[in-house]
């Protein structure tokens, strides 16, 4: 029993170790992955400390010390994820009243290049019959595959590419000056367009999907970091009503999310609702909200739900939000402090390693 205790005394110490990694502002992979599974690190702690409490005394100051750091850091996980929970205020409100002509829903999906069922992600989309459908890592199996939306979704912005970071956008509303944009990699695309609604109404919206800091993909957040940055400064400086959607290979309770959301004055959904994992599909233990749809002040929830799986690694996300004149009056937007700015930028200035 006591190897067994030691054992569970040095798991913990572990796991204290990657709650406590991720407060060092590196840009190194291996100190933003450790951002990642904080639910999975309290659920550890928790058992942690049920194992250690039903079998052990808790009498000397080891066990005392012990106990102590776990009962602390899983305090701290708790508190990092809690805005993520029922238990917090809802950041975007929900839509009172119906007004379909200023209604909008998306579905983004990371549909996994190598996955080949094209049929289950067709099946997908025509159950749920969106105004906007956002596809990433489609190359062109992908984009013959789905060829058959452009005959229900008549404006399109079409980027397959073979490097897993293809964008597919389809639209039942006109897109006015779309662009495809390569914001910090020449190889990374994102979109820009405006989205004209039923109502007349005209909206912006972004598609992206950076690089996750991940080894086999990009050693640094560097480049994530910036291009999430950079549109969040344009959509601040814009000041209109606003929509960013797409996989942003990091997690919603991450400092470079938080930062985001101060930068650009987007509200995230999730807030005072849930986490809505999205990856990894497949390993029920190991998932993360990485697919996102964040919105200005100027838009309600009509809702939002994680879709149904099609053999891809993530699981598509559908909202569905409303356009409201006075909506902006009715809730917070984030606000971004000096120190938030300043970090900001320097990220944007950082060159990529």
């Amino acid at each position: 029993m006591h190897s067994f205790k030691l054992f569970l005394e040095i798991s913990g110490g572990f796991i204290i170790l990657f709650s406590l990694i991720p407060l060092i502002k590196n840009d190194y992979w291996a100190f933003r992955v450790f951002e990642y599974p904080r639910l999975q690190k309290l659920f550890l702690n928790l058992v942690i400390i049920i194992i250690y409490t039903s079998l052990f005394a808790i009498t000397g100051n080891l066990e005392i010390f012990v106990l102590s750091a776990l009962i602390t850091n899983a305090v701290y996980l708790v508190y990092q994820i809690s805005p993520f929970t029922f238990l917090a205020k809802k950041a975007l409100l929900k839509a009172v009243s119906q007004d379909t002509s200023n209604q909008l829903s998306i579905i983004s999906s990371n549909v996994f290049q190598d996955n080949k069922n094209t049929a289950g992600c067709m099946k997908m989309l025509q159950r749920h019959d969106p105004d906007i459908i956002l596809l990433l890592e489609t190359d062109q199996f992908w984009f013959e595959g789905t060829k058959k939306l452009k005959e229900k979704y008549a404006h399109q912005v079409l980027v397959p590419l073979e490097n897993t970071y293809g964008m597919l956008l389809y639209s039942k509303h006109k897109l006015i000056e779309p662009k495809v944009r390569y914001l910090v990699d020449e190889e990374i695309p994102s979109i820009k367009t405006k989205v004209e609604l039923s109502s007349g109404q005209i909206i912006d919206l972004y598609c992206v999907h950076p690089t996750p800091p991940v080894p086999g993909e990009n050693l640094y957040s560097t480049e994530r970091d910036k291009e999430l940055l950079l549109v969040a400064k344009e959509v601040k400086e814009s000041n209109k009503p606003c929509i960013v959607v797409g996989d942003l290979n990091d997690v919603a309770w991450s400092y470079t999310t938080k930062l985001f959301t101060k930068i650009s004055g987007l509200l995230d959904p999730r807030i005072g609702r849930g986490f809505y994992n999205t990856f990894h599909a497949k390993y029920p233990f190991l998932r993360f909200p990485l697919d996102h749809v964040f919105c200005s002040t100027d838009f309600k929830l009509i809702r939002l739900q994680r879709l149904e799986n099609f053999s891809s690694d993530h699981f598509p996300i559908l909202i569905g939000l409303q356009f409201e004149h006075l909506a902006d009056l009715q809730q917070e937007e984030p606000v971004a402090e000096q120190e938030d700015i300043k970090l900001a930028e320097e990220k944007i200035q950082k060159e990529v390693p």
